[in-house]
């Protein structure tokens, strides 16, 4: 049995070639994906790291080990599961803590009783909640489209899939890696840490446990992602700077405050973290920011692209990486400027290669698409 297993020492360069000639495959580097590299707007700079969302979401049930193969078939460099905990303790891969859109569960009569309205990141909505469900009764549960009548290709899995822990996740992706000859980078995202805290169920140190305990995520590329700042730093003094890791600041260019500044008391809001001064503040604990693709290229009152703005410019000036979320094919997704007239729900596979090469311009570093397989096309490899 062929093993992506690394030592930690190894350079990036140099763990890459280890790996493929284990896998007994010919040497194949995904563009930024494994190198230190220069932020891709400096000369000479290697490609952007494409960054699977969800796995690949426009296309299989978000979050499923179906879309995360999807992804990794169709060239992402690293794929990504959003984590939230169940009653028992337990990371699984869901976008939110409510389970009403992602899975079956609201058709499910032995779970009848345990909709509840619960406020968490400034959204009060009514729903089933993944802390309120053991991990043996999630796993009755199924995986469905969460746009189905965006993406009705998606749909037709409903049912099929079971909902990943985040342990399942890590060694599916090994497997993969493994099969396919290329180290996979895995950029999970703690999702709701101050909430979970609140219920007695904090992210962090079962986070690292999981993650410690696997030697290929032990050797190979992680970036942890947060829209909080303190989960970021406390994984920064706990785990310091390692080849493998990096954190990645989750933003918005908006006055309003990450939960754990909220819980604190404090005032600094996303805005502030996407000036200069903030950007600095944010390479003290942190690798990479993470804003809404718009905030690159703002689109103007009729949906058109603008100018870029500074936001690429100040973060590399501030040593950090730049890697935006999140591009969609279907035309209501995309800006006017790539849109055609087939609908809004209509992928749109051109317009958005075109879109993402525009934005691959403005200088990312690397980019989150719910489409991998366009999003490599873009790339151009």
């Amino acid at each position: 049995m062929t093993q992506l297993i690394l030592p930690g020492r190894l350079s990036r360069r140099g763990f890459i070639q280890s790996a493929a000639l284990a896998a007994g495959a010919a040497l194949i580097v995904p563009g930024a994906a494994f190198g230190a590299g220069a932020p891709a707007g400096a000369a000479g700079a290697v490609r952007p790291t494409l960054l699977g969302h969800r796995g690949c979401s426009a296309q299989r049930p978000e979050h499923t080990l179906a879309s995360f193969g999807k992804a990794i078939a169709d060239g992402a460099d690293y794929v990504e599961p959003d984590l939230v905990c169940t009653k028992d303790g337990v990371l699984v891969a869901r976008h939110e803590a409510n389970l009403t859109e992602t899975t079956d569960v609201a058709s499910r009569p032995e779970f009848a009783g345990r909709r509840v309205t619960k406020t968490i990141d400034y959204e009060t909505k009514s729903g089933w909640y993944i802390d309120d469900f053991t991990l043996a009764e999630l796993k009755t549960l199924r995986a469905v489209e969460r746009i189905p009548k965006v993406r009705p290709a998606s749909a037709r899995y409903d049912g099929m899939f079971q909902v990943a822990t985040w342990e399942e996740i890590i060694d599916f992706v090994a497997a993969e890696a493994a099969t396919h000859g290329r180290i996979v980078g895995l950029v999970p995202e703690l999702k709701h840490s101050t909430y979970f805290a609140s219920v007695g169920l904090p992210l962090e140190d079962r986070f690292l446990a999981v993650t410690g305990s696997h030697e290929y995520t032990r050797s190979n590329p992680v970036e942890i992602q947060s829209f909080e700042t303190a989960n970021l730093k406390y994984l920064r003094n706990k785990l310091g700077h390692r080849a493998n890791l990096r954190l990645m600041q989750l933003v918005v260019n908006e006055p309003v405050r990450p939960s754990d500044v909220v819980a604190a008391g404090g005032k600094l809001t996303f805005a502030d973290m996407c000036k200069p001064e903030g950007l600095r503040d944010i390479a003290t604990y942190a690798d990479v920011v993470a804003p809404p693709h718009r905030v690159v290229i703002p689109v103007d009152k009729d949906g058109k692209l603008m100018a870029p703005s500074a936001l690429v410019g100040d973060a590399h000036q501030a040593g950090l990486r730049v890697e935006t979320w999140t591009f969609r094919p279907e035309n209501q997704f995309l800006a006017a400027d790539f849109r055609n007239d087939a609908g809004p729900n209509v992928r749109n596979e051109a317009g958005s290669i075109a879109e993402m090469k525009r934005y691959i311009a403005a200088g990312l570093d690397g980019f989150f698409t719910d489409d991998p397989g366009l999003g490599r096309q873009a790339i151009g490899s």
